[in-house]
């Protein structure tokens, strides 16, 4: 039987600097900002999140446009999110724009894809929609 447990560590180096690593064995380096104390010296934990639910949704899309048999070439996200004023400083909007090629692509299968993820399979935006108002927009570039 598979487990569904994840592990993760992270360890404070020193100042507002911490390594992360993953249970797969990966690591990265966080950081905060100077005026919160750090040295600007890795990505804020924060912007992990996001790269997180970025990099989830992004591969299944991926996934189920090659399923699909889709003549996909790229696929880019670009994400920006809003955060609450106050603490804890949820993000409460989120826009995910998907930048999808292809020679041909099915526009309807493309949006098919984003919806599957958004509402069945992306735990991740799954997770932050229950905070955060999250839209999509795709667009196309035919090559």
């Amino acid at each position: 039987m598979v487990s569904n447990t994840m592990k993760a560590r992270v360890k404070w180096v020193e100042k507002r600097t911490f390594l992360g690593e993953s249970g797969s064995g990966h690591s990265l380096v966080m950081d905060g900002a100077p005026d919160a104390g750090g040295r600007d010296l890795g990505i804020r934990p924060m912007e992990t999140l996001l790269l997180g639910m970025g990099g989830c949704t992004a591969f299944d899309v991926i996934h189920i446009l090659q399923k699909a048999r889709e003549p996909v070439i790229d696929c880019e996200l670009e994400i920006e999110a809003d955060r609450a004023e106050e603490d804890p400083k949820v993000f409460t909007q989120i826009k995910i724009r998907y930048i999808v090629s292809g020679k041909n692509l099915s526009r309807d299968k493309v949006h098919r894809a984003v919806d599957l993820s958004a509402e069945k399979y992306c735990s991740a935006s799954i997770m932050l929609g229950k905070v955060a108002n999250i839209s999509h927009e795709v667009i196309f570039r035919d090559l």
